[in-house]
């Protein structure tokens, strides 16, 4: 437990505090867990390399060097497809559980209808996870013990950092497949896409410097499309009430074999770009803000 009464050693949870947080800045990544529990595997019919495409394997690495510059750093240590950070604590697809759904659930939604709700159907080849049907309690657990720390805390964060500064920014880090498309602006896919929920979720002025910032690196960068942000951004991206929030997807062909999930050539140069942006908009964020 830290100074400011947030768990920092959770076994669902990588979070690093800075000696002193100097910055209004939060960074987070929800997908880059890698620990599969034994009894998931157990239930699960299709390979671990299967599951593991659903990571966004190696981000929490690229932003690691947040708490250096001044900023917390929260990772999540679980799968995505165990339980998914970046949905409602229950958006459940009735249809993998044997017995009834209670009635608050999310049943109806997008994701549920794609199978990738909190407790994803389907990995990304479109094969079904599960040899079997889970029972309510299942899915219970995982929110309970996977889920909900992991929102705990950053909402822990976000609130020490609003009441330290005024405001907060949170980094919402993911990645994105490549689907065979070259990197780097070949006009067919970015090497990057911002999410800001089409501008509601932070000042627009953060989502333009980071733009130009990746840009000018000779990055190519879209803006909420395809990703406009999903559950975190949206639900903590209240900039009326001090709160900004981006999501930053990177085109996984900049750094990693996408079939190996290893770290590729280009790793450490996208991690020192990185740090550069990181530490860029440390600098100007309050500039930032104050610009809207």
């Amino acid at each position: 437990m830290s100074s400011l009464g947030i768990a920092t050693d959770h076994e669902a949870l990588d979070c690093r505090l800075p000696v002193r947080q100097s910055v209004p800045l939060v960074v987070a990544s929800p997908h880059s867990g890698s620990s599969y529990p034994a009894p998931f595997l157990a239930q699960a019919a299709v390979s671990l390399a299967s599951l593991r495409r659903a990571e966004d394997a190696f981000v929490d690495e690229l932003f690691s060097g947040a708490p250096e510059l001044g900023m917390p750093f929260l990772a999540a240590r679980f799968p995505r497809s165990y339980v998914d950070a970046n949905r409602e604590p229950y958006e459940l697809d009735p249809g993998m559980f044997e017995d009834a759904l209670p009635p608050w659930v999310n049943a109806a939604s997008p994701r549920v209808a794609a199978g990738l709700g909190t407790i994803a159907r389907v990995v990304a080849s479109g094969e079904a996870i599960y040899r079997g049907r889970l029972r309510f309690r299942d899915a219970e657990a995982r929110v309970e013990t996977c889920w909900r720390p992991y929102h705990d805390t950053l909402g822990a964060l976000i609130a020490a950092t609003k009441a330290q500064h005024g405001f907060c920014a949170l980094i919402d880090c993911h990645s994105m497949p490549s689907h065979g498309q070259g990197p780097r602006g070949d006009g067919r896919q970015p090497d990057f896409v911002l999410g800001d929920a089409h501008g509601t979720a932070c000042a627009p002025a953060i989502a333009r410097y980071v733009e130009r910032a990746l840009t000018d690196m000779g990055y190519a960068v879209r803006r909420n499309d395809p990703y406009a942000g999903g559950f975190v951004t949206r639900h903590y991206g209240r900039p009326r009430e001090g709160a900004h929030a981006l999501q930053i997807e990177i085109a996984r062909e900049l750094y990693m074999d996408e079939a190996r999930i290893e770290k590729a050539p280009g790793f450490d140069a996208l991690r020192a770009d990185i740090a550069r942006l990181v530490e860029a908009l440390a600098r100007d964020v309050d500039r930032l803000i104050h610009e809207g």
